[in-house]
């Protein structure tokens, strides 16, 4: 069992392909109902006998986030792999019906908080979870976060101004620092499941071209990344990797490119900087 949030398109799309076609069941998760049913007709069209269920959830909504684990959780038990694809770049700055600046809640805390409601899921695949009478122990296999991030370049986290609501908006300001805390949260969540059957693991999948991410921005980095960029299934070797492979069950908390380890400089190897991003992403999503 899989679950691909940013599946509508691009490289979502191509990893939720490449889960279906390796015999997983897919949910796939798109912004819409139409966007959702028209991601698993895209799929169906290239894998026939892929299992494939539509999951709708608005990523940058924390009430949306919710209600589709509620959704998902009424229907399986288990999870073995959350793919955390979904992304935005935004040529201005919105706000959320949460209050908070659309980019960092939809790259940054959608990530902290639907993973953060799915742990159970995830261990109970992997058979560490709970053991009842109605729940037998199921032989220990290892369950999969793969975080779709980015190599962060100099970017660093302004703890005084994470949601860009200072000085001039720009999405070449409000992103890098979304793909430094991506890479943060995914060593902070392979922390906290160390030795739970659960391994968490980012990829920079480099740029890949003709995605709708960049519908919004345009301009010369939308041109240069359609003429530069790999395709979404050359793209998605990686992230399919992470998610399948025996080679990667006992590896966690690393950034991968090409299916080699990058190095995480500055802030993304300071565990009190991750520490940090944490509390203040549980603050951000704690019900009033």
């Amino acid at each position: 069992m899989a679950l691909v949030t940013g599946a509508a398109g691009g490289l979502g799309n191509a990893i939720a392909t490449g889960l279906a076609r390796e015999g997983a069941r897919v949910v796939v998760v798109a912004r819409s109902a139409p966007r959702a049913a028209e991601a698993v007709e895209a799929i169906r069209s290239r894998v026939p006998s892929g299992q494939l269920e539509p999951l709708v959830c608005d990523l940058s909504d924390q009430a949306s986030i919710r209600t589709a684990v509620a959704d998902f959780r009424s229907r399986h038990d288990r999870l073995d792999v959350l793919v955390n694809a979904a992304g935005v770049l935004r040529k201005e700055r919105h706000v959320t019906p949460d209050g908070l600046e659309l980019t960092f809640a939809t790259n940054v805390v959608a990530y902290f908080l639907l993973t953060n409601l799915l742990p159970d899921a995830l261990k109970d695949a992997s058979g560490t979870g709970k053991v009842t009478p109605d729940q037998p122990a199921r032989v220990p296999r290892t369950s999969r976060i793969v975080n779709v991030a980015s190599r962060y370049g100099n970017a660093k986290l302004n703890f005084d101004d994470l949601q860009t609501a200072k000085g001039k908006y720009s999405y070449l300001r409000a992103t890098p620092p979304t793909m430094l805390a991506r890479v943060l949260l995914t060593q902070e969540f392979a922390e906290r499941l160390r030795g739970s059957g659960v391994v968490a693991n980012a990829v920079h999948p480099g740029l890949v071209k003709n995605t709708s991410l960049l519908q919004d921005v345009g301009g010369p980095f939308r041109w240069i990344t359609n003429v530069l960029g790999a395709p979404a299934e050359t793209a998605a070797d990686t992230p399919l990797w992470l998610a399948t492979s025996g080679e990667t069950a006992g590896v966690s908390g690393k950034l991968w490119s090409k299916r080699k380890e990058l190095p995480t400089p500055g802030m993304g190897s300071d565990p009190e900087t991750r520490q940090r991003l944490w509390n203040m992403c549980t603050q951000l999503t704690e019900r009033p």
